[in-house]
């Protein structure tokens, strides 16, 4: 396994890692909200626009994804979503070590749910 380690100038977007979370109380019963893990430091890069297009029942959508470089950490699961300044992304593959512990990376794509909101 090579040793890769990611270095500050790899890094350049803040991105905040949020986990979902069971409301609690009797009239929220059922609902859930999003809290944040932690902000870091991370390498955002899009996709080729042509990558990030997917057939939903015969219907194109066109979904922006991305690749994303953060440094090693071990709290970090695919069931989180990440934003990055106005955009919510949901981690779709991964996250996979980079190296030996030099890092993790995952795919995301802008989220959405079936109402069309985050």
């Amino acid at each position: 396994m090579a040793d890769i380690t990611l270095r500050s100038e790899d890094l350049p977007d803040q991105i905040t890692f949020q986990r979902k979370v069971a409301a609690t109380g009797f009239a929220s019963a059922g609902q859930e909200r999003w809290v944040p893990v932690d902000t870091v430091w991370a390498g955002v890069q899009d996709q080729l626009p042509s990558r990030s297009e997917r057939a939903d029942d015969g219907l194109v959508l066109a979904t922006g994804r991305a690749r994303v470089r953060v440094r090693w950490r071990d709290d970090i699961t695919a069931d989180m979503r990440i934003l990055h300044g106005d955009r919510v992304m949901q981690i779709i593959a991964g996250p996979a070590m980079l190296g030996r512990r030099g890092g993790l990376e995952m795919m995301a794509e802008d989220y959405s749910t079936a109402g069309g909101t985050a």
